[in-house]
């Protein structure tokens, strides 16, 4: 059972961003029975997550065969939040065929030269696919708008031109999954903290990172805003508490298996002309 994540962590109407609601465990297997040690309970969240990660491989393997829908899963997220290991996680158990991740970095000139929307296009899911966006065209509302680059009108105008945008992926067979990974300023902290301490993780330190770190209340508006502007039934999107990343992988595990389940994936019928074929 995937006790149902898609309507547990849609994105409501009207919502805030707030610290507290990124260590919701509710989810967890701690959360049915307290009594459980915090080590014990996330042991068992972890088969839980592999469990399900077999049956999302078993239905992937389906949607390849059939070559007729794709999944395009968007993971979108503060610095740390968690967006490449949720990416090792969850995929790495899965068979490379039909699965591509794409990691949006800044634009280059010749991105620039084109309108925001071109780069990301070439990497919307072909029949079969399931797409991981680490980053998106989301940037294009959410830097953009805190770094002053575009104005409240253009911010508006580029809001509607993405709805439009995600409607006609929709329309032509893409099941759109919209993840923000939400995580405290605190555990951004300790998590940065950790990248400077670790000889082997300094090379994922950006100083830009602390930068960026000091407009956080700015950039939690800009997420609540372009989540506000851009859910749609055919393009939701769901916050998922992300301070636990046992937790984390959990719940966008069982979001995207029961997207999956819903698709009603099957192998193709088999040919009428092969039942009497013997290989000799």
């Amino acid at each position: 059972m995937t006790h149902n994540a898609r309507q547990r962590f849609r994105a409501p109407k009207k919502f805030k961003l707030r610290d507290q609601d990124a260590d919701d465990d509710t989810f967890s297997t701690r959360a049915a029975n307290p009594k459980l040690g915090k080590s014990r309970a996330k042991t068992l969240d972890r088969e839980r997550t592999a469990a399900l990660i077999d049956r999302i491989a078993a239905l992937q393997d389906k949607l390849y065969a059939q070559r007729k829908q794709k999944v395009l899963l968007i993971l979108q997220g503060t610095d740390t939040a968690g967006k490449d290991g949720t990416v090792r996680a969850l995929f790495s158990g899965i068979s490379p065929m039909g699965l591509r991740a794409v990691g949006f970095k800044a634009p280059t000139d010749a991105e620039l030269a084109h309108d925001y929307l071109w780069r990301v296009h070439q990497h919307v899911p072909i029949n079969g696919e399931i797409a991981i966006f680490n980053r998106s065209h989301y940037e294009d509302v959410l830097i953009t708008k805190v770094q002053g680059m575009i104005d409240d009108e253009e911010c508006q105008r580029r809001y509607a031109q993405i709805r439009d945008f995600e409607r006609m992926l929709a329309e032509t067979g893409t099941v759109i999954i919209k993840v923000f990974l939400h995580i405290s300023k605190e555990e951004q902290r300790e998590r940065l903290q950790e990248r400077l301490d670790d000889p082997d993780k300094q090379w994922k330190f950006n100083p830009e990172d602390i930068t960026q770190r000091a407009k956080w209340d700015d950039y939690q508006r800009a997420y609540e805003k372009a989540i506000r502007e851009t859910d749609a039934p055919h393009a939701p999107w769901y916050v998922v508490p992300a301070n636990s990343k046992t937790h984390r992988n959990l719940v966008i595990a069982s979001l995207l298996l029961e997207t999956l389940e819903g698709m009603e994936l099957q192998y193709p019928p088999p040919h009428p002309d092969l039942s009497s074929f013997t290989v000799e």
